[in-house]
C-alpha cells in the first residue's frame, strides 16, 4: 500500500510528471538506432538488452525474447535508455495491442503491451530475481500475487485541467502529463479510471470548473471516487468552504468507514484493498496465536489516516499511530475514534516514525505494522527496531526495490520472512506493492 493510504511518496499516477531529478541526464545522439535481443524484464517493467558495444539498454514497450529495432533516447556511461520502434522477429506471444490512444504518450499505464492476465506472473518474477540480486534472498515458494479488475479499477487520479476560450464561452478539457514532459496528453475516457470518475469528467467536472481560472491556463486537480459514485476533489488554493464541502469523503471498505480527503494520497484501487486488509489481518494472527507477538500493543508507523490501526484496532489492548502529516492525523483521529472498542486506547501521533522509535522504548513484543514511502525505512528506523523488542513485523511496501534493501538489512539483525504477498493494485503499469512478514 506504500506510505499508507493518505499520504505523498506513491508510485507515479496516470499523467503524473516525474521529478527533474528522475529524468534523463544527457540525451543521446539523435536517430542512434540498434538492434538488439532482449533478455528480460526488469523493475520498472523495461527490456533490459544490450548493445552492441557491451553497455545494458533499457527498453520500453519490449518484452523478453523479442528481436527490436530500439531507438536510444538517453545515454550515460555504462548503461542507456531507449523505447521500441518495431518488434523484428520473436514478437513475445503474451504481447497484445495496447487499448488506450495515449499508450505511449500519457505517462502513465506503460505496460499495456502485455497481456493483462500475464502482468502479475511477469511482475512476480522481477521481485523474485530483485531480492537474489539485492539482499541474497530467496521469496518463499508461496510468494503470491493478487490481482482484481484489470481495467476501469483505478478510484483516484490527478488531472490536468486546460481551460480555453470560445467566443464568451469557456471550454474545459482534461489531460494528463505526458511522459518526460510537462506538456498534456488530452483524453475524453481513460479505460483505467472507473466509471464514476470518467462520468464525472465528462459531465459535472466541466461546470466546476470553468470559472476557476483564467482561459489559457492548466490546474492540476486530485479526484477521488469513494466506491460508491461519490466524487471528491481536490486543487490547491481549494478555499476552506469548497474543501469541507468537497473535498472531503468517505469509503467503507471492508465494513470500516474511512474518512480522507483528495488532498493527499489514498488508495487508488479500493476493488482490491480487501484482500490486503485480510492478508494483514491473517499474519496479525498469527503473530498472536504463535507468541512472537503480543496483543498488548499494536504500533502502525507510517500510519495515514489511521487505516491499518482502523482494521486492526479490535484486536489490540493499546494502539498507536505515528505520522507527520497532519492531514492524515487530523483523519486518523476520527477514523480510530469511530471504530475505537471500549478497551481499546488509542493515541495518535505528529512525528516522523524514526524519530518517535528512537525516543519510545518499545519493551514488550508490540505488533508492529510499517508502511513507509518509496524510499524505505530510515536506517534510524531500522536500528531501533533491532533494538527493541519487537520479535514480529509486518513490513507493507510500495517499493520492492527498497524492501528488498530493507529486508537484507533486517536479516543483518535476525529477521527471517515467514511470508511474502504482493498485491497488483496498478494494473497495466509495472507497479506492484507487497507485504512481509519478517520474524526473529
Amino acid at each position: 500500500m506504500s506510505r499508507n493510504f493518505y499520504k505523498p511518496g506513491k508510485p507515479r499516477r496516470p499523467g503524473h510528471k516525474r521529478p527533474a531529478s528522475a529524468r534523463p541526464a544527457h540525451s543521446a545522439p539523435a536517430r542512434e538506432v540498434f538492434e538488439v535481443r532482449i533478455e528480460k524484464m526488469v523493475q520498472g517493467g523495461e527490456g533490459m538488452a544490450r548493445l552492441p558495444d557491451g553497455r545494458v539498454c533499457f527498453v520500453a514497450g519490449a518484452l523478453p525474447g523479442e528481436l527490436c529495432k530500439v531507438a536510444v533516447t538517453f545515454t550515460k556511461k555504462d548503461f542507456s535508455r531507449g523505447h521500441v520502434v518495431e518488434v523484428l522477429e520473436g514478437a513475445n506471444p503474451d504481447r497484445v495491442e495496447a487499448r488506450c490512444p495515449l499508450y505511449g504518450k500519457c505517462g502513465g499505464c506503460s505496460l499495456q503491451h502485455l497481456d493483462s492476465e500475464k502482468q502479475a506472473e511477469y511482475l512476480a518474477q522481477v521481485e523474485r530475481e530483485n531480492f537474489r540480486r539485492i539482499a541474497r534472498i530467496e521469496l518463499p515458494e508461496s510468494f503470491t500475487v493478487h490481482t482484481g479488475p484489470a481495467w476501469g479499477y483505478r478510484n483516484r487520479a490527478r488531472v490536468v485541467v486546460v481551460c480555453d476560450q470560445a467566443g464568451d464561452k469557456p471550454i474545459v478539457r482534461f489531460g494528463f502529463r505526458k511522459q518526460e514532459s510537462n506538456s498534456v496528453a488530452l483524453f475524453k475516457n481513460c479505460p483505467v479510471l472507473t466509471p464514476a470518475l470518467n462520468d464525472f469528467l465528462q459531465g459535472r467536472a466541466r461546470e466546476i470548473f470553468a470559472g476557476k481560472f483564467r482561459p489559457g491556463r492548466e490546474m492540476e486537480v486530485n479526484l477521488f471516487d469513494n466506491g460508491a459514485g461519490e466524487i471528491s476533489y481536490y486543487y490547491e488554493g481549494m478555499p476552506a468552504h469548497e474543501f469541507s464541502e468537497n473535498a472531503v469523503s468517505v469509503a467503507e471498505i471492508c465494513g470500516k468507514k474511512i474518512e480522507a480527503d483528495a488532498g493527499v494520497f489514498f488508495q487508488s484501487n479500493l476493488a482490491l484493498l480487501p484482500a490486503l486488509v485480510k492478508s494483514v489481518r491473517d499474519a496479525v494472527d498469527e503473530g498472536l496465536a504463535s507468541g512472537e507477538a503480543s496483543d498488548e500493543w499494536l504500533i502502525d508507523l507510517f500510519s495515514g489516516v489511521g487505516f491499518f490501526a482502523a482494521m486492526l484496532l479490535d484486536k489490540f489492548k493499546r494502539v498507536t499511530t505515528v505520522e507527520r502529516e497532519e492531514k492524515c492525523l487530523q483523519h486518523a483521529k476520527v477514523n480510530l475514534s469511530v471504530t475505537s472498542g471500549a478497551e481499546s486506547v488509542v493515541e495518535n501521533v505528529s512525528a516522523p516514525a524514526e524519530e518517535w522509535l528512537a525516543q519510545n522504548v518499545v519493551d514488550i513484543p508490540a505488533t508492529l505494522i510499517v508502511d513507509p514511502p518509496r524510499t524505505g525505512l530510515p536506517k534510524e528506523a531500522l536500528d531501533a527496531i533491532a533494538a527493541s523488542s519487537v520479535n514480529r513485523l509486518i513490513y507493507v511496501s510500495c517499493h520492492p526495490v527498497t524492501l528488498a534493501r530493507d529486508t537484507a538489512l533486517l536479516a543483518e539483525k535476525g529477521f527471517k520472512i515467514r511470508r511474502a504477498e504482493a498485491f497488483a493494485f496498478y494494473p497495466q503499469t509495472p507497479h506492484l506493492e507487497m507485504m512481509l512478514v519478517l520474524a526473529r
